[in-house]
């Protein structure tokens, strides 16, 4: 890193003084070429990247209060889905991915956590059935009420894995139709589907992690969130272009933030064909320009940023690819593989992302949200290790 030109304390007094000044990431990189990095970095407090995409490691912690008489639930379900209680008496973990089990209609079985979240966001009225361990401390044997997010105590996300640095693209060579996590594949390389936003996504815009850390203050949901850990399958030693931009999936982080400020509009359940549910998620992250190097950083552009082709029709853990596309090719709508022209089509919404950014630099600009020095920084040593059986290869038993 070359010397500061400010430090996080000088940018907070002017944000607390409505003087900072705060461009998105997209103003960065088409003003680059014309202005250069030294010159953009010379004026600009705060750089502020977004993205809008499903992030199924996700899910929340709900306290529901105690009961009179009390339960120790050991099996809730919320409208259906299925919540782990293996915590205190009245606390509930529900994921994003957790699919409905029962309900009124066809449509029930396309229905899973994300979509209960979001209706609590939303502050609907959400029907709880639960099943207690009957002890002396909890007489109680079960419980059938509805709860809004008002009714509870505690409801927050905690999200185990989020903010994926890269991640690949998803085409089917064989032939059948596909139904995956990245939604329809259609046989014979009928389409190819990406998630990630490309180079306008957070920690491609800081890919060494130099300014993303444990504790710093963020854009989630609609409200304030934060970094809490490195996320799971944290991978930060992928292989990685000279612009420090990895060519795959790398660095991941967990989140957390105060489901009850969030709002629908930046978190939406969803449910991909014949796969499961997930939860659509918007997360901002604030870039400090600290030094040149932070603006050198987020001039990446998505010509400049790679993901790789991956066959989903071998169904084993590490499957053949095409090599590698430019993110410029996919935004282009269409790829070439093995001469033939293959239509493209974004998980994530570029247009959200985008709104994401420029949602994070109002609320900066009116004074509303400042930067946090993170407490420690995420870990850059993370090998990603398998799952092997004991004593030898897993086989397709």
């Amino acid at each position: 890193m070359v010397s500061g030109l400010r430090t996080i304390e000088e940018i907070n007094e002017k944000i607390i003084q409505k003087k900072a000044v705060v461009w998105t990431v997209a103003e960065v990189k088409a003003r680059v070429g014309e202005l250069g990095c030294e010159a953009i970095a010379s004026q600009v407090d705060v750089v502020t990247t977004g993205t809008f995409e499903p992030m199924e490691s996700s899910g929340a912690m709900i306290n529901l209060g105690h009961t009179d008489p009390p339960i120790n639930i050991r099996s809730c379900w919320l409208d259906g889905v299925a919540a782990y209680a293996g915590f205190g008496a009245v606390d509930l973990y529900l994921g994003a991915t957790q699919l409905c089990e029962t309900g009124d209609g066809e449509d029930f079985r396309e229905r899973g956590g994300g979509h209960v979240i979001e209706d609590l966001v939303a502050g609907l009225a959400v029907p709880l059935r639960a099943i207690g361990q009957v002890s002396d401390c909890y007489p109680r044997s079960s419980l059938e009420t509805t709860i809004t997010k008002d009714k509870i105590n505690q409801f927050y996300l905690y999200n185990p894995r989020n903010l994926y640095q890269n991640f690949i693209v998803g085409v089917n060579g064989g032939d059948r139709p596909l139904f995956t996590y990245l939604g329809p594949l259609q046989p014979q390389l009928g389409n190819a589907v990406y998630s990630n936003p490309g180079a306008i996504s957070p920690l491609l815009n800081d890919p060494d992690l130099n300014l993303v850390g444990i504790g710093t203050r963020i854009f989630l949901g609609g409200a304030i969130g934060y970094v809490t850990w490195e996320g799971t399958q944290h991978f930060p030693l992928q292989k990685r272009l000279e612009n420090h931009t990895p060519i795959g999936p790398a660095a991941t982080l967990a989140l957390i933030g105060d489901a009850k400020a969030m709002n629908t509009q930046w978190v939406r359940g969803c449910y991909f064909k014949n796969y499961g549910s997930s939860l659509m998620l918007g997360v901002g992250v604030p870039l400090p320009v600290l030094n040149p190097e932070v603006i050198r950083r987020c001039a990446v552009q998505d010509q400049e940023v790679v993901a790789p082709v991956v066959d989903f029709s071998i169904p084993r853990r590490v499957r053949p690819t095409f090599g590698l596309v430019t993110y410029a090719q996919l935004k282009s709508g269409k790829i070439t593989l093995n001469g033939k022209t293959i239509r493209v089509a974004p998980l994530a919404s570029i247009a959200r992302s985008l709104q994401v950014a420029e949602e994070l630099k109002k609320w900066i600009l009116a004074g509303e949200f400042t930067l946090t020095e993170p407490v420690a920084p995420i870990p850059l040593d993370r090998a990603f290790l398998p799952q092997e059986r004991w004593g030898g290869d897993i086989s397709l038993e």
